[in-house]
């Protein structure tokens, strides 16, 4: 496996990951969430959950997987190395939180489905989350989310003022997040396959029927499920299937094969060679670092035009259900 010693994240970071973050700051009302973030939750009460609820991945404990996630650590050079816990839970899936004091969390039942390759995958894709800094907005995200949509009678003074499109844009940075985090499972893995297996495996896969499975056929459904945009119809349902706004409920990650679709086009390109010869932008100190820069300013004022026309929308609707 090849290891990227003093790797930025600025090396491989998606683009649409950072314009999206961009927008998401310039949208009214993040500067008050951001405020009341920090003034509410901190990071030590989920160390303390975890720490008491969950089992601490060590040389003694759960030692081959501490081992796979300590090659991931040195393989994108992150520094400090994080806290990783195992959570009992049938659902497939992992996540990193914490910015002081950053962790990663896999569930037993993503250890019970995925073979040593994809569980290397999805583990450099959550230190991956971690590298590029994205936890802190992470955690921001879920807190004003559930803030908003489940306890409205202890929003702080929020209820009146984060917008539907403050929602939509977090939304929407945490989904571009994800293609960030794919392209550092593809440079710790160097090889498609396992990465691409994870994902599908994350669709529907299953222990059992496993053997009969086909990642060639997944890749086809991929490439089927790309050609729907050619009807403007459907990416118009598209946009509704990832925002719910009549029940509030959104999705966080891209369509897994829209991921594949993503991570195929990167790796096969002059970015991701260049990357793997050794020649990518570094940090001199090897931490986790958050990416600086400004991302194209045409590129940010488009999304927040389409932010804002989306809300002018929304308002619409609800004077006229009102009505």
């Amino acid at each position: 496996m090849p290891t990227y010693t003093g790797i930025s994240s600025e090396a491989f970071r998606h683009p649409m990951d950072y314009q999206a973050e961009q927008a998401l700051r310039s949208v009214p009302g993040f500067d008050l969430v951001a405020r009341k973030f920090v003034e509410f939750i901190y990071e030590r009460p989920r160390y303390v959950y975890l720490m008491g609820n969950s089992i601490e991945v060590g040389p003694r404990q759960y030692a081959s997987i501490y081992h796979l996630f300590r090659e991931c650590v040195r393989d994108l050079d992150i520094y400090p190395e994080p806290a990783l816990f195992v959570s009992q839970a049938p659902i497939v899936n992992a996540y990193a939180l914490g910015q002081d004091r950053p962790c990663m969390v896999v569930s037993t039942g993503l250890l019970d489905l995925m073979n040593e390759a994809e569980l290397r995958s999805t583990i450099a894709h959550e230190l991956g989350h971690i590298k590029c800094g994205h936890t802190i907005l992470i955690q921001m995200a879920s807190w004003v989310i559930t803030l908003v949509f489940n306890l409205s009678e202890l929003t702080f003074g929020l209820s009146n003022l984060v917008s539907t499109g403050l929602i939509l844009a977090f939304y929407e940075w945490l989904r571009k997040a994800e293609l960030s985090a794919d392209r550092a499972a593809l440079l710790v893995m160097d090889d498609m396959i396992p990465v691409t297996q994870s994902m599908m495996k994350l669709s529907g896969g299953s222990v059992r029927y496993a053997h009969e499975l086909s990642l060639d056929e997944f890749s086809r459904q991929s490439e089927r499920y790309q050609g729907l945009d050619q009807d403007g119809l459907n990416q118009v349902y598209k946009f509704f299937l990832y925002n719910n706004l009549s029940q509030g409920t959104f999705l966080t990650h891209p369509f897994t094969v829209e991921r594949v679709q993503f991570l195929r086009e990167w790796a096969i390109s002059e970015e991701f060679r260049q990357i793997r010869s050794g020649h990518y932008r570094r940090t001199g100190e090897g931490s986790v670092n958050v990416p600086s820069g400004t991302p194209a300013a045409s590129e940010v004022e488009r999304l927040q035009r389409e932010l804002e026309e989306l809300q002018r929308e929304i308002d619409a609707i609800r004077r006229s259900q009102d009505q």
